[in-house]
């Protein structure tokens, strides 16, 4: 129950972050949106031309993210869960990781996004690439991947502390 608790709380911190980001200034995350808009905006000379599709800011903001949510979450389990083993911190974490990621994939992801006309970068508005679901499941796939690291992360601390 306190896991589920956690992921909530996680899917409300997320979507907060996310959406505030994305409404604010939808070419801020222009490196998660589908390949065919991130060619349109760069044609457009909305954002520069790039051959890699983050640039160093992006991946420093998502690295100081994720470095983020390794203390945080190693430091919840441990208090609130009771984790006292890597087994343990990296279980949980990977649950919750997974929970948040799916919530990203379906609901942020193909229920948000796909529909909302907030979300359109000026000058892509009509594109059909705004509906790709099969990218944003893709994704949310690679998403689960890269949890593992942070996940095995989260238990090495949480063993540690």
């Amino acid at each position: 129950m306190v896991v589920l608790i956690e992921s909530v709380v996680g899917i409300f911190l997320f979507t907060i972050i996310i959406v505030l980001v994305t409404l604010k200034d939808p070419i801020a995350s222009v490196g998660d949106y589908p390949p065919a808009i991130r060619k349109k905006c760069m044609e457009l000379g909305l954002v520069e031309e790039r051959k890699k599709r983050f640039t160093k800011g992006d991946i420093v903001r998502k690295t100081a993210a994720m470095l983020v949510f390794i203390a945080a979450l190693s430091w919840t389990l441990k208090c609130f869960n009771g984790a006292q083993t890597f087994w343990q911190g990296f279980r949980d974490s990977y649950l919750i990781w997974l929970i948040i990621d799916w919530y990203d994939g379906l609901i942020l992801d193909c229920a948000w996004f796909c529909h909302s006309r907030r979300v359109r970068i000026p000058g892509t508005e009509d594109m059909e690439e705004y509906k790709d679901y099969r990218f944003h499941i893709r994704q949310s796939g690679i998403g689960i991947l890269l949890g593992l690291p942070a996940c095995i992360a989260v238990g090495l601390f949480t063993a540690l502390l």
